[in-house]
């Protein structure tokens, strides 16, 4: 640990008694088999792999291990629900989204654990923001479900077919909703592919598809790696791939997408820039910056991970901001008292470290939080980098962890071009009591989504997406239907 002033601050993070959420309602079973055509398939059936508590690095359950042949299944299955499925009329298509809505709310406090359980983000964070978040996804595209012809993409907008959609381990669930909902809204069948970490809340998903009596083969879910996700992206009879992911995977996606001919959206990775202004509201700006980098443990593709701060207040800043980074819990995610839980995987935990270590090889100042960490599982202490240049692997690379860079600047046009000096654009946010300056800042940004004097608020109505190397195609919101209808 480094020694600064701020950590040695008398105001140290209060004792809270534990108050662990039970994991009795979660109701896991020991092992999974796939989900195609309205029904699981016998474990036994494939090749299993485990999935991990990030929290203790233990085994929650097995999980079927998706073949080419079964990819082939669950696409085939899907083709033959479209034709009944995209003819329906949309008030029909809308009462099985609001029925799975609210069965996502019935069941919210077991996704919770479950996501909680496989994922290692704080309860806090599935209960109140996850789960939520994803029924109101079912709910708002099951509104625009018989209403498509208003959306403004043309009197008569047809769905696109078969949708193949792959989703990260970040919010497993809520990126689920966020594809499977406008899809069947617009009428297509769907086979999604969850991250090979965390694929439980999609399986919970599929018992919850299955109590709303959701025709059979409308939605499949395949579980697997990257080989599974392959063999979805290249087979000849999906009509549409939408990815959630790296970019790096992301242009070998888009490679084999263009050859093939398919619809194709991406929301790749981000590097977002936190930009705070001297007249900045100062309490309201640290728990922005706070829950920019912090939340989900920094598992975010447009998490804030740079900071720029003002020159005239940086100092200020991040005195204040380290006093409250030291007053972050860290530790057990079940815990409702926690604030930062455990990184995703031994993989992920190897790659921040490998960065914070390049920051400090770089001349970077590492700040960490005086934090105690658990002694089993994957675990990172929330961190700040200050004296970061433009040319660090910390303010250049996508850390993807609990890892803040902090640079200032002088002028609104220096943050603006510190703030778009990067590959990505996905996301910005921007602090000042000066609507003016926030306007001017925000429309010379280039990136997807800008926030002011908040970060990280998502709606299922607005749409997000980001342009560059951060990806294209829109989810959320009325746009977020185009990317499913052939327009």
């Amino acid at each position: 640990m480094d020694d600064h002033p701020a950590l040695a601050s008398p105001l140290n993070a209060l004792d809270y008694d534990p108050a662990p959420e039970s994991t009795a309602v979660a109701h896991l079973r020991e092992s999974y088999g796939l989900f195609v055509d309205g029904a699981f398939t016998a474990p036994e059936a494939s090749e299993q792999f485990a999935t991990l508590n990030p929290a203790t690095g233990r085994s929650l359950a097995t999980v079927a291990h998706g073949t080419v042949d079964d990819v082939d299944r669950a696409v085939a299955a899907a083709r033959r629900a479209f034709p009944a499925w995209s003819t329906r009329p949309g008030s029909e298509r809308a009462k099985y989204l609001f029925r799975i809505a609210r069965l996502i709310q019935e069941r919210s406090r077991e996704l919770a654990v479950v996501e909680t359980l496989d994922n290692g983000k704080p309860i806090r964070e599935t209960r109140d923001i996850d789960i939520p978040l994803a029924a109101a996804h079912f709910f708002y595209y099951a509104g625009w479900a018989d209403k498509l012809e208003h959306a403004g993409f043309g009197p008569a907008p047809r769905p696109i077919g078969v949708a193949g959609q792959i989703i990260p381990w970040n919010f497993p669930l809520l990126m689920a909703a966020w594809k499977l909902a406008p899809a069947l809204a617009a009428g297509n069948t769907c086979v999604l592919k969850p991250a090979e970490t965390t694929p439980l809340s999609a399986l919970v998903l599929a018992d919850i598809i299955q109590q709303a009596e959701l025709p059979p083969g409308v939605v499949n879910i395949v579980t697997g790696d990257g080989r599974t996700g392959s063999a979805l992206v290249e087979h000849p009879d999906v009509d549409k791939i939408a990815f959630t992911g790296s970019t790096e995977v992301g242009r070998m996606i888009q490679r084999r997408a263009a050859a093939a001919g398919k619809h194709l959206t991406l929301e790749l990775g981000g590097k977002g820039a936190n930009i705070v202004f001297e007249d900045a509201p100062v309490d309201e700006m640290v728990e922005g910056i706070i829950d920019g980098i912090f939340f989900n443990q920094g598992h975010v593709c447009c998490a804030g991970s740079r900071l720029l701060v003002q020159e005239s207040v940086a100092d200020e800043v991040v005195r204040r901001l380290m006093r409250r980074v030291d007053q972050l819990r860290v530790g057990d995610p079940l815990d409702k008292n926690t604030d930062v839980g455990a990184i995703n995987s031994a993989a992920q935990l190897a790659r921040i470290r490998e960065l914070a270590d390049a920051g400090e090889a770089e001349g970077a100042e590492r700040l960490t939080s005086a934090c105690a960490l658990p002694s089993e599982g994957f675990w990172f202490p929330p961190t700040v980098f200050t004296n970061v240049a433009q040319s660090h692997r910390i303010a250049r690379e996508e850390i993807f962890g609990p890892v803040l860079s902090v640079l200032t600047f002088r002028t609104p046009a220096e943050a603006v071009a510190k703030a778009n000096d990067t590959t990505y654009g996905l996301a910005c946010g921007v602090w000042s009591e000066k609507g003016s300056r926030t306007l001017w800042v925000a429309e010379r940004l280039r990136a997807g989504v800008v926030w002011a004097n908040t970060y990280n608020k998502f709606d299922p109505t607005s749409p997000f997406g980001g342009v560059r190397e951060s990806g294209f195609g829109r989810e959320g919101g009325r746009h977020g239907l185009e990317a499913y209808l052939d327009v």
